[in-house]
């Protein structure tokens, strides 16, 4: 697994002490990305919320998934949460260090009070004193929010006073990619109101003993709860590896309903990921799990199609000019601006999701516009699918004979790639073992790559031809 040092730097450590009229909570930023480049400790925020005990309890929950590992417990990991400005709201998100769970927290804009939300993306810094202190608010007496330094800080102070290094594996990268690729695929399968909501959440396993090794489970909605069954049946939602819920433990007092999200299935499916909501005042706190505490999202494979084709590199160079930190994408909107099909922006939009661009809001069904301040652009090249379906397809390895695709493989080895309406189908043990539910092959992908190749060179040769008469 590939790994590097990822540097943060702040002016000081993020504090909550007493101010005037109240207490301030001061987030301190690293370096970010803004409207205006890339900026040291850029500035978000400055005002009040709403509702400090809410936000300060969701806000420790997303620390809570950054600092955990669900499986594999004995190996930590801590990255600091990712927080965004998109104008009407604040997003802090994060990922856990066994890659199986993502956060995120958006505190919208009744949430907020007396001040204007910035537009931009860096990491925000949650130390344990802060962790301490923020569980210690035991009232909703007025709390004034800072995301980012005070002006006359960035002027007066020279150079970083905290650093933190720390480990940043590649698969990290691609499971917060794939997240948010998964979850676009997810529709709202059940809401329950608030005390149905806590008594469901509540009798969760909290982690060890048997209950949390049992493997996944099955929920179907029921009234205005969610009743557990053995198996998938049509409608149910995966609840896989509940434990790994956990962190919304921390709000359930504040919670005014809970949604869950996840695709359609059918009787029998394999286990999925799913999404869970808890709906809180002026904000809402979501947990998206993996398919099992065991499998991360980074081997998904949800992207590579849209990693095999030029057009759509072309295509997210020409989306990401238009992006401007909106907190909800328009697909219809940049195809009209772009000129492109929807089809295309989609893609475009998985593609910039893979450098860490985009996310998806599950509850407004909608893509949102941030920069993840790492160097996300390793990922694409680090993929080892997407590796070896391109060392394929450059050997010369790949030969199409209408319907059906045959790749000899490194130890010479033939498989046999099929298109069975349109999903490419492989004889190696990878297609074996997961059937697509982890996305193609390098076999597939090589496949694809050879005749996307030859329709975009067709294309260019009618061109000419019709340039020429």
């Amino acid at each position: 697994m590939t790994r590097s040092l990822q540097a943060v730097a702040y002016r000081r450590p993020s504090v909550l002490e007493s101010a005037a009229g109240g207490q301030l909570l001061g987030l301190e930023t690293s370096r970010g990305a803004t409207p205006m480049g890339v900026k040291d400790h850029p500035q978000f925020f400055a005002g009040f919320l709403t509702s400090p005990q809410v936000a300060s309890a969701a806000l420790l929950a997303v620390a809570d998934v950054a600092a955990a590992r669900y499986y594999q417990q004995q190996l930590r990991a801590s990255l600091d949460p990712v927080v965004t400005g998109n104008g009407d709201r604040l997003r802090f998100e994060s990922f856990s260090g066994c890659c199986g769970v993502y956060a995120r927290l958006d505190v919208l804009e009744p949430g907020l009070d007396g001040g204007e939300v910035g537009h931009g993306t860096t990491n925000v810094d949650v130390n344990n004193p802060l962790r301490e202190a923020l569980s210690r608010i035991g009232s909703d007496d007025p709390l004034h929010l800072r995301v980012g330094p005070e002006e006359l800080a960035v002027t007066t102070m020279d150079g970083p006073v905290v650093e933190k290094k720390v480990p940043l594996p590649d698969r990290w990268l691609r499971g917060f990619a794939e997240a948010q690729v998964i979850a676009a695929g997810f529709d709202l399968r059940a809401e329950l109101p608030a005390a149905d909501a806590v008594r469901f959440l509540r009798a969760l396993p909290r982690g060890g003993g048997r209950a949390a090794s049992a493997g996944p489970r099955w929920v179907v909605p029921s009234g205005n709860t969610l009743r557990p069954t053995t198996r998938a049946v049509p409608g149910a939602v995966c609840l896989p590896g509940p434990e790994r819920l956990i962190a919304l433990q921390r709000v359930l007092r504040h919670a005014t309903a809970l949604r869950v999200y996840g695709p359609a299935v059918t009787a029998g499916a394999a286990a999925t990921a799913s999404a869970w909501e808890v709906v809180l005042p002026g904000m809402r706190l979501t947990l998206t799990l993996s398919p099992d505490a065991s499998r991360g999202f980074s081997g998904e494979g949800g992207v590579l199609d849209a990693l095999t084709t030029d057009e759509a590199a072309e295509d997210a160079e020409l989306i990401s000019v238009l992006l401007a930190w909106e907190p909800r994408v328009d697909v219809a909107d940049l195809a009209s601006a772009s000129g492109l099909t929807p089809e295309r922006v989609r893609a475009a939009l998985i593609r910039l999701g893979t450098s860490g661009r985009v996310g998806y809001d599950t509850a407004e069904a909608a893509y949102f516009h941030r920069e993840l301040p790492y160097d996300a652009e390793r990922v694409e090249r680090h993929n080892p699918r997407l590796r070896s379906a391109r060392a394929l397809v450059t050997a010369g390895a790949v030969a199409l004979d209408g319907a059906l695709g045959t790749v000899t493989a490194e130890d010479g080895h033939v498989h046999r790639v099929r298109d069975e309406a349109g999903v490419l189908s492989c004889s190696c043990l990878w297609w074996a073992k997961y059937r697509g539910g982890r996305g193609p092959c390098k076999h597939a992908l090589a496949v694809r790559m050879v005749r996307r190749g030859d329709a975009a060179a067709e294309r260019d040769m009618a061109r000419v031809e019709a340039d020429a008469r």
